[in-house]
């Protein structure tokens, strides 16, 4: 069997990648984004408070310890992903680049659950 703990930190560190430079143009406020945020039909100031909330949520799946608030981050990263996927497909209908979704939610869910076996062999 392949060491839970290299597919959980490959898994983890892609999807924190992913979510981070998805936040960077929040943080920095970016037309794009500005654009992205008022066409789903979101006010202008739920931008920043998103891209942080992405920050920290990254930060946080990364960190070995305080399970509890990793549970918590993980939990804040689905809901974002599914909010957006849901916002997507309410404003502008089904689009093939929703097939994207797919390895995504993918590689939160393997470092999820390779998190909870990463945490079974601590103990």
């Amino acid at each position: 069997m392949k060491n839970p703990k290299i597919i959980y930190w490959t898994s983890t560190g892609l999807f924190s990648a992913f979510m981070l430079f998805s936040a960077i143009p929040d943080l920095m406020v970016i037309e794009e984004a500005k654009t992205f945020i008022l066409h789903l039909g979101y006010p202008e100031y739920f931008i920043p408070f998103i891209g942080f909330a992405k920050l920290l949520g990254s930060i946080a799946i990364l960190i070995p310890s305080f399970n509890k608030i990793k549970e918590w981050a993980y939990a804040g990263l689905v809901f974002d992903l599914i909010g957006a996927f849901y916002s997507n497909y309410m404003t502008d209908g089904f689009n093939w680049g929703f097939l994207m979704a797919i390895p995504i939610f993918s590689v939160i869910t393997i470092s999820y659950l390779y998190n909870q076996k990463v945490n079974q062999i601590k103990s």
